[in-house]
């Protein structure tokens, strides 16, 4: 029997007798072991890396691709794990280091951000410096995830620019499969497909993949093979297996499918065309359809397209002017005659018109040509452009300028030389302040596509090289100190969570002025003059829980009874934590109010401590500001207010 490890000079056998020991130590067990005892949970890579630097043999069993460092791997960043294949030799101790750098420089990146671009309304261009870091994109997508999924309440700015620099790589590498798409034979371009990129380009953040999506619309298939096998047992349709297509030539039979399909999808799953609410960018969105159960005509027409097509029946995608259909041959086909075809309306249900029928639903006549199948690319052209229309029709507001430069992004990568479109684009991002240089770009490709252009280009360029300049010399800014006389009747400061009383809104304070300083037009329709002290009365920048920002007279706020967190996209650009009483300045913020957060600690220990001891004691211990106060410029979002006096 022997002894590990350094201890006493014998030990007593099983007769009792005291023996001589074999003095050995933990080198000498065999390899297989030491990497068992190496791998136990408890050690870290720091211990891994002491360990491998006390001797030859523990760093040979320590070595790169071997299983210590696999394990040290796989439990520090287990997510991805579905990047390699299962027992994949590889050199795990370089991979480890390579993750370990790439977090450190995105965490770097992450940071400097809101010192850089705290004051832009809108941010453009401003991630690409993550692709020029020439890291693995999934090491960079997990180090922003860890970011996102770590203490809810704490690190908020933190994750408010790891959320928008994953929704920018995210859309990056979407484009750069929607140009391998359309690269692909027309003949080998799926609608389903297409849509598909679309839904995950304006929605980077969502769980939508086609793999998620076919597997949807293959359950609803099997709702239609069963209702088929009911009607007729032996329909070719019913021998179709997932994946295989095979097309049901005799007309009868497409006419069964057809009315399964109908009866499945809308009368036992309820799908409708959404009339009540057309306009929502929902609509558009395949995996939204699904879910919601509704849509518009294009979005229904390629889930119901796709649907027909696994069960044999090919039906062609119609372009007709404000209702898109689809057209099913009744004939020979290859048959020009538009009279030769059946409409199918899958926002009406399926409805099935001829080509008279057609023109009620739009109310008027049209040409031949609208009745001609279409590619799948001008669908996608088609739907682009719906979200297209609904961004432009926005309220002006951050969301409504993220799918309009979304719809913008996606058109001129299907078509890049839509001059109409490219003009857009270059004005949307001149009018935002963001990307000049692209702006630049952008006008030089609109005049060598249309020198007509050179007014409207001429004078784009002229204001973008302006602001490119007045860009090198940034205005420094306005600091607003409680303390300061003009500044005596602010009740209120930044970071504490208010009531409106009169709309019983939630909100919490980014910023404010010792006066109303929005213009007479918006003083009047908000009708500010109906209240007891007019515009002479200090104003806040309120960020509500409904996602909206507002600027809200004094008289109208009080703090909130029982603080609650305020649920807006925006929080995270200015406060970095959420206590249980209030949200804590960032730096950023707290340079532009130096004086607000001692103020609004205080005002929390009178407001909360006297009613609840035992959690105003927690306040009461909470770390100081580390920094001057808080402070909020973005006077911008102001101009879409409440219509009701503040």
């Amino acid at each position: 029997m022997a002894t590990y490890g350094a201890g006493g000079e014998g030990y007593s056998g099983l007769n009792g007798m005291v023996s001589e020991t074999e003095h050995k130590i933990m080198t000498d067990l065999p390899a297989e072991l030491l990497e068992y005892i190496l791998c136990f949970p408890v050690l870290k890579h720091v211990d891994i890396c002491n360990v491998s630097c006390s001797c030859k043999r523990l760093h040979d069993v320590c070595h790169g691709r071997g299983k210590v460092w696999g394990h040290q791997y796989k439990l520090r960043w287990p997510r991805l794990q579905k990047h390699y294949r299962q027992n994949e030799c590889c050199d795990w101790l370089k991979e480890y280091r390579t993750r370990h750098t790439v977090g450190l420089q995105i965490r770097r990146t992450v940071v400097s951000i809101s010192k850089r671009f705290f004051t832009e309304v809108v941010l453009g261009d401003s991630f690409a410096e993550i692709e020029s870091l020439g890291a693995p994109e999934h090491f960079c997508e997990d180090e922003l995830l860890s970011i996102l999924n770590s203490d809810r309440r704490k690190s908020l700015t933190l994750k408010y620019y790891a959320k928008k620099i994953l929704y920018f790589l995210r859309q990056q590498n979407i484009l750069r499969s929607l140009k391998m798409f359309l690269e692909q034979p027309a003949e080998q371009q799926s609608a389903l497909e297409g849509a598909v990129l679309v839904d995950q380009y304006c929605n980077p953040l969502a769980d939508v993949s086609l793999d998620g999506i076919s597997s949807q619309l293959e359950e609803i298939t099997d709702k239609v093979k069963k209702m088929l096998r009911m009607k007729n047992s032996s329909h070719p349709s019913l021998r179709v297996t997932q994946g295989d297509c095979c097309a049901v030539e005799d007309f009868e039979l497409e006419r069964q499918v057809v009315v399964a399909l109908n009866a499945v999808l809308y009368e036992q799953l309820q799908y409708k065309g959404n009339e009540c609410d057309y306009y929502n960018p929902l609509n558009s969105y395949i995996h939204q359809v699904l879910l919601r159960r509704t849509g518009i005509p294009i979005s229904l027409s390629v889930l119901y397209m796709t649907l027909a097509r696994k069960l044999g029946v090919q039906l062609e995608p119609v372009n007709f002017p404000n209702h898109f259909l689809l057209r099913w041959c009744q004939h020979q086909r290859g048959s020009g005659d538009i009279y030769d075809f059946v409409y199918i309306d899958a926002f009406g249900k399926g409805k099935q018109l001829t080509a008279k029928e057609c023109e009620y639903l739009i109310g008027h006549q049209v040409t031949a040509d609208y009745y001609s199948a279409i590619s799948t690319t001008e669908v996608l052209l088609r739907m682009v452009g719906n979200l297209l229309n609904i961004g432009k029709r926005g309220e002006g507001n951050e969301k409504s300028y993220q799918l309009l430069r979304d719809s913008l992004d996606l058109y001129l990568t299907i078509n890049p030389d839509n001059v109409q479109y490219l003009l857009l684009q270059a004005r949307l991002y001149f009018h935002l302040g963001i990307w000049p240089e692209k702006v630049l770009d952008i006008l030089q490709h609109i005049q060598a596509l249309d020198p007509s252009q050179h007014g409207a280009v001429g004078y784009l360029v002229q204001h973008t090289l302006e602001h490119i300049q007045h860009k090198k010399h940034p205005v420094e800014p306005e600091v607003k100190r409680r303390s300061a006389p003009e500044h005596v009747e602010v009740q209120y400061s930044v970071g504490l969570i208010m009531k409106h009383k009169r709309s019983g809104y939630n909100c919490v304070i980014y910023g404010w002025d010792p006066k109303c300083t929005m213009s007479q037009e918006w003083i009047t329709t908000m009708r500010v003059h109906q209240l007891s002290s007019g515009a002479n009365q200090p104003f806040y920048n309120v960020l509500v829980q409904d996602g909206t920002c507002r600027y809200a007279a004094q008289e109208n706020l009080e703090p909130h009874s029982a603080p609650l967190e305020i649920a807006h996209p925006e929080v995270g650009r200015y406060f970095s934590e959420f206590h249980d009483s209030h949200y804590v300045a960032n730096e950023e913020l707290q340079t532009r109010y130096p004086e607000d957060m001692a103020e609004t600690l205080g005002t929390v220990r009178d407001l909360y401590h006297r009613l609840t001891p035992s959690s105003g004691q927690a306040s009461g211990q909470q770390e100081s500001p580390k920094g001057p106060g808080v402070s909020s410029q973005d006077q911008k979002s102001q101009e879409n207010q409440e219509a009701m006096p503040m």
